[in-house]
């Protein structure tokens, strides 16, 4: 990281906002389910607090130089034990020889310890997708659903109950969000690496395909191989996602709606395009 002051001034107070969420977290004594409404709660934080820190992150990558290795094409190299497999569906006997009955042993024990390895997931870099022409259907309740019956006949199916603010919800996914968060605040420089090998990568792409002439970046095959992105820009356009202040304006009078997370994003978000702009390649 490059230790600029407002960079390492938001990551300490986000550390301090995840240890408050940590903590809410853990008030359900260490269960693999939170109530609904602790639920919420945290999640309504932890929107906006994974949105600062990824533009945290883009903006520590600033005026970080990635060389991409050379391209080594590599041939690929078929599973054995899915061919096991397709055979075996089809009720068709095996015979292996020796050397691929150890490749097929290997191939099952590389498989369990996969499966035997903890959970574990990264702190996205982009923001969602958006997606302007999906409809948005309208929530209908289970108790707003109309009941048929016959009079005489039958009786109305009873209505389910209202969802409770102490229903129990699995916590699995939202913990392994929280570590994400805290993996990302506590090693920011390798996680600007990170995004700066993408921005490479991305660029790179782009400039071969405008040599090739394409006026559009489609899922195709380049010299490096295939394009493995769909998108150019890392960020939304407008208000990040989770915030409620699109400028950020320290001399701004604070309203009372207005959350310490809020404020912390809006100015991440400043840096984060500020970074954008400056590592923007020139096309002219």
């Amino acid at each position: 990281m490059d230790g600029s002051g407002p960079i390492e001034t938001n990551r300490e107070a986000l550390k301090r906002i995840l240890a408050m969420l940590v903590g809410m977290a853990e008030m359900a004594g260490g269960a693999s389910t939170l109530p609904r409404h602790l639920y919420c709660v945290i999640l309504r934080l932890l929107r906006p607090a994974e949105s600062a820190v990824r533009r945290l992150i883009i903006a520590a990558a600033r005026g970080i130089v990635v060389t991409l290795p050379p391209l080594r094409p590599r041939k690929p190299k078929p599973k054995i034990s899915d061919t096991v497999a397709a055979m075996r569906r089809l009720g068709l006997a095996v015979t292996l020889s020796k050397q691929d009955f150890a490749r097929y042993e290997a191939e099952c024990k590389a498989a369990e310890r996969r499966t035997a390895r903890p959970r574990t997931i990264s702190l996205p870099l982009f923001d969602p997708q958006k997606y302007p022409f999906r409809v948005r259907r309208r929530y209908v309740p289970a108790r707003g659903v109309p009941r048929i019956w016959v009079p005489g006949f039958s009786e109305p199916a009873p209505l389910p109950p209202p969802p409770s603010p102490d229903d129990p919800i699995d916590a699995a996914r939202l913990g392994l969000r929280l570590q994400a968060l805290g993996a990302a605040l506590d090693d920011l420089p390798k996680q600007a690496k990170r995004f700066a090998r993408w921005k490479a990568r991305c660029d790179a792409a782009v400039a071969e395909m405008r040599q090739i002439g394409s006026a559009v970046i489609v899922r195709g095959r380049t010299a490096r191989g295939t394009v493995r992105f769909q998108r150019t820009r890392p960020l939304w356009s407008g208000r990040p996602p989770g915030g409620r202040l699109s400028p950020y304006d320290p001399d701004a009078r604070r309203r009372s709606n207005i959350r310490e997370i809020d404020e912390i994003l809006a100015h991440a978000h400043a840096l984060a395009l500020d970074a954008l702009d400056q590592s923007r390649p020139d096309t002219s």
